[in-house]
């Protein structure tokens, strides 16, 4: 049975104003610059730089003046020409033209990069060689399955079944591998391996001719599961050969390249830059904080439109067209000087935040020792700037600062805490800190194990479990005990 009944209850939803206000928040410098751009083509009314004149604000935004509209008025047309208004919005394009240029003028052009691409390089060196149309075809499909680092990461049958469905090319997977060899004649070394093994065999097998050369190869070839794994002693009784001929052979393996694909110099990948979005620097022993200047642009609302709307008040009769007209100002006027205010309040959010966080991690900030670095959670600074929690990790998470010490993600100034053996709290970046000199200096030959480890931290008054190293360890991206031992 279907009813219908009336429930009164309150729930808060974010308006567009917040939500828009949020993500402007979030942006880091260079994709904030790109929404002011957006926002200034988008909106007419919205113009950079300083105003020539102060203006009343209430004149300016006062909407009760603006809603009284009645639609039984009767007005004539010439009473008000919003058109001639608006028609200055676009300036004759032979009004902006410049013609200063003298009949000797040299004209120049600045050469521009045409990088050629890894593949296309490949597909160039393919030319070297004699082929048919068949074989030039099966060629170019190896060549287009090669990835950024060099691999071929799919099966011969399956490249087979591949051509046939997607190029109707009908081949064999013998004639395929013929072809495979001479992919892999091309520069660099290595490319088109379909594993790691077969890249180094390949390399070696280009490098010149020599006693550990060939022993490399061969340890490569045959033991390559007991290389990976680092059976040192193993490899020498396998092979019978001295500690010093060994070291040299595994030297010649270290000097490979596991990627060859990435060492291309013509890629045209895009490399970004970070734009800091604040600087901090110790002046007189103290700590000054900057917001970076891109984020502070300086904007106004346009005279012009403002105009418009006074034009419109200080008449007396208005038409329908008109009226709708000037609901499209008031309309752009009212968003314009949002964005200002939301601009504002981004740049007061980014700089309390942040110098919070200074304030916060003042003795890392003047020493520049990350042992110095204080436990600090989203929660602490949004307590002390008295924000959401969620604003302090959009700002936190894609913002950048500039500091004596290096370029730094704010996120990275904050960590968990742990106890010391004082029952005093520490940050878990300090005892990574420590984690990590400790691995830099051990000895290579005898690598510590994690257990050793978990003893060394708890000496130094960080009683810490063996598991919560391998996670450290994990994390600073350091490999275990039998992986890092050397010869």
């Amino acid at each position: 049975m279907l009813k219908q009944f009336l429930n009164l209850k309150l729930s808060q939803k974010l308006s567009p104003q917040q939500i828009q206000l949020m993500k402007l928040i979030q942006l880091p410098t260079q994709a904030f610059e790109q929404r002011l751009k957006e926002e200034m083509n988008d909106n007419p009314a919205l113009e950079a730089g300083k105003e020539e004149e102060e203006l009343d604000e209430k004149d300016e935004f006062d909407n009760e003046e603006y809603d009284d509209f009645d639609d039984n008025e009767s007005i004539e047309a010439e009473d008000i020409n919003i058109d001639e208004y608006l028609s200055n919005d676009e300036t004759p394009e032979y009004k902006t033209q410049a013609n200063n240029y003298s009949d000797d003028d040299e004209h120049r052009e600045s050469p521009l990069a045409s990088p050629v691409s890894f593949h296309q390089d490949l597909i160039n060196q393919l030319n070297t060689f004699i082929l048919n149309e068949e074989e030039r075809e099966i060629a170019e499909f190896l060549v287009g399955s090669i990835d950024d680092m060099g691999y071929i990461r799919r099966s011969i049958a399956d490249i087979v079944d591949d051509m046939a469905f997607t190029q109707g090319i009908y081949t064999t997977e013998k004639a395929v591998e013929r072809i495979l060899q001479i992919i892999h004649e091309l520069e660099p070394s290595g490319v088109g391996a379909r594993d790691l093994q077969e890249c180094l065999l390949l390399q070696l097998k280009h490098k010149t001719p020599s006693e550990y050369v060939a022993l490399a190869t061969n340890i490569i070839e045959n033991q390559f599961d007991a290389f990976t794994k680092k059976h040192y002693d193993k490899l020498q009784q396998k092979f019978n050969v001295s500690n010093e001929q060994l070291k040299k052979a595994v030297h010649e393996i270290e000097k490979l390249n596991p990627k060859p694909g990435g060492s291309f110099t013509g890629s045209n990948k895009i490399t970004e830059n970070v734009v800091p979005d604040f600087a901090i620097r110790i002046v007189e022993g103290e700590l000054e904080l900057t917001l970076n200047g891109r984020n502070a642009p300086t904007l106004h609302v346009s005279k012009d439109y403002q105009e418009m709307l006074q034009t419109y008040k200080v008449s007396k009769d208005k038409s329908n067209s008109q009226k709708d007209a000037v609901q499209f100002i008031k309309q752009k006027l009212d968003a314009a000087k949002w964005f200002i205010d939301a601009i504002k309040q981004r740049q007061e959010t980014l700089f309390v935040t942040m110098n919070a966080i200074m304030h916060y991690q003042q003795e890392f900030f003047l020493e520049g020792d990350e042992t110095k670095m204080r436990p600090m959670i989203l929660k602490d600074i949004a307590e002390m700037v008295g924000l959401d929690i969620s604003t302090i990790s959009r700002v936190a998470n894609s913002k950048f600062v500039e500091t004596p010490y290096g370029t730094k993600l704010i996120k990275e100034f904050f960590s968990e805490a742990m106890k010391n053996d004082q029952g005093e709290d520490v940050s878990t970046l300090e005892i990574k800190k420590i984690l990590k000199n400790i691995l830099e200096e051990e000895d290579k030959h005898k690598p510590l194990p994690d257990d050793q480890l978990a003893e060394l931290l708890k000496e130094k008054g960080y009683p810490i479990a063996r598991r919560t190293i391998a996670k450290y360890r994990e994390q600073l991206d350091i490999p275990v005990a039998r992986l890092r031992k050397k010869m």
